[in-house]
C-alpha cells in the first residue's frame, strides 16, 4: 500500500494514536537489564515485529521504532558505536514491514533519544558534534523506510537544536517532544510553553511538538495543556507513562489500568491534543482501550488542573504554584 506521512494523516484527522512503550514491553520480553534494546533488531527480529505488531492490532496510528538510545554515543557504552547506521536502518525495516502489511495507514516514526552527554559548557558534548551524531542515526533511519524523526524526551534546548537540524540535514520531517519531570519543567530547566516557542523558531517546523515521559499522566497533561494554550496552531503530542512505577521485588511496574489511560486519552483530546499514545508501561491491552476513547469521545471544554488531578491522580512533581492542589490540601508547614 502507499506509504502514508504524519502531515497527511494530520490533515485528515482530528486526533491520531501513536503506539505505547518499547522498553518496559522488551523487558516483559525478556530484554535484560542493561542490555541494549538495539541489539534485538538483529538478535530478536521477530520480537521486535511483535511488540508493533500487537500496538497496529491495537489500533496504533504511529509506530516508534526499536532505535531510542542508537546513536553513537549511547552505543559506545557497548562498543557498538560502529553499528548505529546499521542497526538504526534494521529498526526503521522493522516497523515498517509491520505498517506496510497493516492494510491501513500507519506511520513509522524514527524514535531519536537524547544522546547522554551534557551539552557544553557542563560538559563535553557541543551542538555542532551533536549535529553529526543525531544525523548518522537519522540518516539509518531514513534508508530503513521510517517516515518521520520522532525526536524524544529530550531536555535541553541545545540537544533538541541539534536533533532538529540533523532531521533537516537529512531530510526527514520531525516531531519534537521533551521530558517535564522536574516541577513542571524538564531536567535542565525548559518549560512547557518555552518548548513550543523554541520549536515555532527552528529553521523548519516540526510537525508536531508535546511532551511524553516524565512523572504521570497529570503532570504531563500540564504540560501538554502549556503548550496549547501558548499555541493553539501546533499538532501537540501527550504519550504519558502507564501510571507510577513502582518497586516489586527486583521489576518496576506500572499502577495504571487501561481504564486510566482511556481517561487520560480523553483528556488529551479536551487539552487540545492532536496526537494522543502511552510511553512507559504501556501495553497493547491499554493501547486498545485508548483506542476506543478517541473513536468514542466527543471532544469537551479545556479541563482545569483540579479536573485532571481528580480524573487521573495527583500531579507527582508539581510546580509550586500547583503543590497545594496537586497534594490534594493545604501545605504542611
Amino acid at each position: 500500500m502507499t506509504r502514508s506521512s504524519l502531515e497527511a494523516l494530520l490533515a485528515e484527522r482530528p486526533v491520531l494514536l501513536a503506539d505505547g512503550a518499547t522498553g518496559t514491553n522488551l523487558f516483559a520480553m525478556g530484554l535484560e537489564a542493561g542490555d541494549p534494546p538495539e541489539f534485538w533488531n538483529d538478535l530478536h527480529p521477530d520480537r521486535i515485529r511483535a511488540l508493533h505488531q500487537g500496538f497496529v492490532d491495537a489500533g496504533a496510528d504511529i509506530i516508534l521504532t526499536n532505535s531510542f538510545g542508537c546513536n553513537r554515543r549511547r552505543l559506545a557504552l557497548h562498543k557498538a558505536e560502529g553499528r548505529t547506521r546499521e542497526l538504526a536502518e534494521k529498526a526503521a525495516r522493522l516497523a515498517r514491514e509491520v505498517a506496510d502489511a497493516a492494510g491501513r495507514p500507519v506511520v513509522v516514526a524514527g524514535s531519536v533519544g537524547p544522546t547522554g552527554d551534557l551539552f557544553a559548557p557542563l560538559g563535553p558534548m557541543t551542538e555542532e558534534e551533536a549535529i553529526d551524531v543525531f544525523a548518522e542515526e537519522i540518516e539509518g533511519l531514513k534508508a530503513g523506510g521510517a517516515d518521520v524523526a520522532w525526536i524524544e524526551t529530550m531536555s535541553a534546548p541545545e540537544e533538541i537544536r541539534a536533533a532538529t537540524a540533523a532531521a533537516i540535514r537529512v531530510g526527514l520531517p520531525f516531531t519534537v517532544t521533551a521530558s517535564f519531570d522536574t516541577a513542571g519543567r524538564t531536567m535542565m530547566g525548559l518549560p512547557p510553553a518555552a518548548l513550543a516557542d523554541l520549536a515555532a523558531g527552528l529553521a523548519q517546523a516540526p510537525l508536531a511538538v508535546g511532551a511524553n515521559c516524565g512523572v504521570g499522566a497529570s503532570d504531563l497533561l500540564a504540560s501538554v495543556g502549556a503548550m496549547t494554550e501558548a499555541h493553539p496552531e501546533m499538532a501537540v503530542v501527550a504519550k504519558a507513562n502507564c501510571g507510577i512505577p513502582r518497586v516489586d521485588g527486583d521489576k518496576v511496574v506500572y499502577t495504571g489500568t487501561p481504564e486510566l489511560m482511556a481517561d487520560y486519552a480523553r483528556l488529551a483530546i479536551d487539552t487540545g491534543c492532536r496526537i494522543v499514545g502511552g510511553c512507559c508501561g504501556t501495553s497493547s491491552g491499554h493501547l486498545a482501550a485508548m483506542r476506543r476513547a478517541v473513536d468514542e469521545h466527543i471532544r469537551r471544554a479545556r479541563p482545569s488542573l483540579d479536573e485532571i488531578v481528580a480524573a487521573v491522580g495527583p500531579l507527582q512533581s508539581p510546580p509550586p504554584s500547583a503543590e497545594t492542589r496537586a497534594r490534594g490540601g493545604r501545605r504542611r508547614g
